[in-house]
């Protein structure tokens, strides 16, 4: 854990804990502002707006810069950085291979690589722990309405991945409970994503491509890929 990362985080947090100093963030999101400005649209007094300013100031949430035009005025404004690294996590993942497991390998799994690979340079795969004997019509149906093709898509078992993925991840709550630990240390992360094979809902494989979408959408900026060598082992 980086410990120095997550503290500048919790000062930042700090600072903003505070109705003011959240008025005073909303008012420069969109625009830089002079103190008095501040002051007047948030209903402060000149002392107390500085006070709140100072303490943004120090957590690194807000500079102040001196007037091209009149030069002794000043403007306040936020530091972007500071705010989006808040809802940016401070571990990020780094992979050569993704690798998108459910039981039967007919949808969920195949969807989510089809996503993944439209949206991330790592590349993506799927596999099953019981694989069925072809891809579901209804989930081919359902990447073709959100413009990936899975007409040429197979099933397989995942005792038949060759390619020593460092990311998996198990989008069924089966594969993932029976799933053994695989070589090659890698990280394994889960997804509970209904099976759409088992409802009668007639958009059932288009909710799940949209699970599947939104929780890769948040974890693919996370993801970096792995320059290094794959070290061999004698």
């Amino acid at each position: 854990m980086n410990v120095e990362v997550f503290s500048e985080r919790a000062v930042i947090h700090a600072a903003l804990a505070d109705p003011h100093r959240l008025a005073i963030v909303d008012q420069l999101t969109w625009s830089d502002r002079s103190p008095s400005s501040l002051a007047s649209a948030i209903g402060l007094g000149s002392n107390l707006l500085a006070h709140h300013l100072a303490i943004l100031e120090r957590a690194g949430v807000v500079e102040r810069t001196t007037s091209a035009g009149d030069g002794r005025r000043r403007y306040v404004r936020l530091v972007s950085d500071a705010i989006a690294s808040l809802a940016d996590p401070a571990a990020h993942l780094v992979a050569r291979h993704v690798l998108f497991v459910c039981t039967a390998n007919s949808a969920r799994s195949q969807l989510a690589a089809a996503v993944w690979n439209a949206r991330h340079e790592v590349p993506a795969s799927s596999a099953g722990t019981h694989p069925a004997p072809a891809v579901r019509p209804g989930a081919v149906r359902a990447a073709a309405r959100a413009g990936l093709d899975l007409r040429a898509a197979r099933t397989r078992s995942i005792e038949d991945v060759s390619e020593h993925p460092d990311l998996v991840i198990t989008v069924c709550d089966v594969a993932h409970e029976e799933l053994h630990p695989l070589p090659d240390e890698a990280t394994i992360l889960h997804w509970s994503i209904a099976d759409p094979a088992t409802s009668i809902a007639s958009n059932a494989y288009d909710v799940a491509l949209r699970a599947v979408t939104a929780r890769i959408d948040t974890l693919a900026p996370n993801v970096r890929p792995c320059r290094r060598a794959r070290s061999t082992h004698p």
